[in-house]
């Protein structure tokens, strides 16, 4: 399995017991959705490995506990902290309305109200406090904030967003 064909689920932020119990942070707003997972894949130097669950729970609110199989030690434990941890991308539930993955949207176009087309979603940067759409107008970079008020409608056949955005905001890159 490799990781373009994955979703990044969480990390493993430290260990639980002395039997090798572990407690991964979930990247969720639906961590009950994971509860109850029979295997995961753990990335382990650039590989991701697949881990079989003996048994997990939710432990305060987004953490969940894991008991791996052939996880029986502290050390064994100690050797998975930091470790992010994926599964398929198939898994993931289908979103539907206006909500949407991140990856899902890389190559619709973004259609603003006024504007018209803007051009083409590149990429997401959410390593900013407001999550921006990177859209490539013609080689010409436009960011545009992921803005539940600016989304007017996600058109997953026509792979378009329609936004409505704050006069001149596009104009400001274009100039």
């Amino acid at each position: 399995m490799k990781k373009e064909d994955c979703f990044y689920l969480g990390k493993i932020v430290k260990k639980y017991s002395f039997k090798g119990e572990v407690l991964a942070k979930l990247d969720t707003d639906q961590p009950e959705l994971y509860e109850n997972l029979d295997a995961i894949f753990v990335s382990h130097r650039n590989t991701l490995l697949p881990f079989f669950i003996e048994h997990s729970q939710l432990h305060k609110s987004d953490l969940l506990r894991i008991k791996f199989e052939d996880v029986d030690t502290e050390a064994d434990a100690d050797s998975l902290i930091k470790s992010e941890l994926y599964l398929p991308l198939e898994l993931l539930p289908k979103l539907e309305g206006n909500k949407f993955y991140f990856h899902e949207v890389i190559g619709f176009t973004i259609i603003d109200k006024e504007f018209g087309a803007v051009g083409i979603i590149k990429g997401i940067n959410d390593s900013t406090a407001q999550a921006l759409f990177e859209i490539d107008r013609d080689g010409i970079e436009i960011l545009i904030p992921m803005n539940d008020e600016f989304i007017i409608e996600v058109n997953r056949d026509a792979k378009t967003i329609t936004v409505e955005t704050p006069s001149g905001l596009i104009d400001l890159y274009l100039e």
